[in-house]
């Protein structure tokens, strides 16, 4: 369904620029038609960088206080801001509209179990070409979920999740799998555990998930939406009632990744999870996250893990 809505957009944003080329060549005197093409092209470009430019301004405003070793410079602030348009625009306009995973090569290791992929918020399976290259490369089986209807209520995901879990490990002849999930998706795999139990699951790992709520979240459409909504500073009744439901075992399970500049998540600390393994970075926006290099380093290395973690460490830092 996500395929098929952004394809209906790309439309109407190809015809929006052909409509405005029209303009500058009839009212504003342009005289080539690349030239026009290019201005509206330009146009466009700066309406979706100040749609991103909107949701930092408002995430900073809900944020919590970024802590020292994670402050930027001017040019730190241009590579986050560039980092994000750019994976926006991407994942957008390319990625999602082509949702498809790579085939997995020659395994590196057959004791690395396979990897379920659950996007966030308005998504698809295409979110995760980045991270799915990766896998491919690693010889590590993986799939994903395309969570429908998007604006469902989260516990309506849970038997899409169970689904695709137990098709992976038909396919592989695995008893457990990797969750690793985006933003809403974190909340989804969460609430799966909360039904299903820690028996087919080795680890969680989530990525910018708002586990406390997101401000953002209160001006966004659908019954997910206003289950991350935080009102008046307090996450959603759903919210605190999925986390009065986990032992310290289960959280033990989770690790949380996510960033001090998170565009989405605000307060950006509202990813971070009591008692599960934290690994906080700088630097990154919401949609990049999956996409930047050192999440992905992070995130090969979590999933490969071979020993269980019983207790969760310290805090680790990544600038």
């Amino acid at each position: 369904m996500i395929a098929r809505i952004l394809k209906w957009l790309m439309l109407l944003q190809v015809l929006a620029v052909l409509a405005v080329a029209y303009l500058a060549m009839q009212a504003w005197g342009v005289a080539s038609p690349a030239l026009a093409v290019l201005l509206a092209l330009a146009m466009l470009l700066a309406v979706r960088a100040l749609i991103v430019a909107r949701n930092f301004w408002q995430s900073r405003r809900a944020g919590s206080p970024v802590p020292a070793q994670y402050q930027l410079g001017v040019l730190g602030v241009a590579r986050l801001f560039l980092g994000e348009l750019r994976a926006t625009l991407w994942t957008s306009s390319w990625d999602m509209l082509r949702p498809r995973l790579q085939a997995p090569g020659a395994a590196t290791d057959a004791g690395d179990l396979p990897v379920l992929l659950i996007h966030g918020y308005v998504c698809n399976r295409g979110y995760w070409t980045q991270l799915s290259r990766q896998l491919a490369r690693a010889g590590i089986a993986h799939d994903a979920v395309d969570l429908e209807p998007i604006a469902a209520d989260i516990e309506d995901f849970v038997p899409q999740v169970e689904q695709a879990i137990t098709q992976l490990c038909a396919r592989t002849g695995s008893g457990q799998v990797i969750l690793v999930a985006h933003s809403m998706g974190g909340l989804v795999a969460r609430a799966w555990l909360r039904r299903h139990g820690v028996a087919r699951v080795a680890r969680i790992i989530t990525i910018g998930t708002p586990h406390h709520g997101t401000a953002l979240a209160n001006l966004a459409a659908g019954s997910n939406a206003r289950q991350m909504s935080r009102i008046n500073g307090a996450p959603d009744a759903w919210l605190s009632q999925l986390a009065a439901s986990e032992t310290p075992e289960r959280r033990a399970l989770i690790t949380s990744m996510y960033s001090h500049h998170d565009n989405i998540v605000a307060p950006q600390t509202s990813a971070h999870l009591p008692g599960a393994r934290n690994l906080a970075f700088g630097g990154i926006g919401h949609v990049a996250l999956a996409s930047d290099a050192r999440v992905l380093r992070q995130l090969l290395a979590q999933i490969t893990i071979k020993n269980e973690v019983t207790q969760p460490p310290s805090c680790a830092h990544f600038s």
